[in-house]
């Protein structure tokens, strides 16, 4: 009986070994994966206006009927953070409390402008109520999607204070979102080009050290 139960206990020891070995496996496994996989940052479309590049300013009217410039330098010495939105788009609904809070974070470095299109003012003012955007402009503009080529929501577009397009992407999240004000900071164009920059570094790095050791 007490060799049983001994038999049991070392096998018991053994499976748990195992399995802590295991688990330290799987744990170092995922720590590579998450250093080789890169941020996602807003997805960036080719066309349309390119980053750094002077917008050209927009006379438009908001919902409520109040004038609203976009694009160009700014009077107010904000950047504007334009997202574009619709009421037919359920993950725009979910993205603007985030921006709202994202914006806010700012400590008024942006002002935040939402854009849409469309005929039926009344189902665009009744989504405004919904989300509670009476202090934020909601412009109805065909011309302001064409002019950033917006073609999938949500779409959001960083613009500097001095009129440069700063960033613009697809985005449905708020690190996309927070890759675009990151961008602005940075002068790097997206999170990718980022991490793309950081690699070069360290391969330059590596070849000088490289260098270094192979001089006599």
């Amino acid at each position: 009986m007490i060799e049983a139960l001994v038999i049991s206990n070392i096998i018991l020891w053994l499976v748990v070994i195992v399995l802590a070995l295991l688990v330290f496996a799987l744990s170092r496994q995922v720590g590579i994966l998450f250093e080789r996989v890169a941020p996602a940052g807003a997805l960036m479309p080719t066309s349309g206006p390119k980053i750094g590049e002077l917008t050209e300013e927009l006379s438009l009217t908001a919902l409520d009927g109040s004038a609203l410039l976009i694009g160009g330098a700014s009077e107010s010495g904000l950047a504007s953070f334009i997202l574009f939105i619709s009421p037919t788009c359920p993950v725009c609904k979910s993205l603007v409390p985030t921006a709202k809070a994202l914006v806010a974070s700012e400590a008024g470095r942006m002002q935040l402008i939402f854009a849409s299109d469309g005929d039926e003012i009344t189902k665009h003012e009744n989504y405004a109520k919904d989300l509670d955007l009476s202090n934020y402009p909601y412009v109805l503009s065909e011309k302001l999607g064409r002019t950033f080529e917006v073609s999938k929501l949500p779409f959001a577009v960083l613009i500097a204070s001095d009129g440069t397009l700063r960033g613009k992407g697809l985005v449905n999240t708020r690190e996309h979102m927070e890759s675009l004000i990151e961008s602005m900071d940075t002068g790097i164009t997206s999170v990718q080009e980022y991490v793309g920059s950081l690699q070069a570094n360290e391969s330059n790095t590596e070849i000088g050290s490289s260098a270094m050791e192979q001089t006599p």
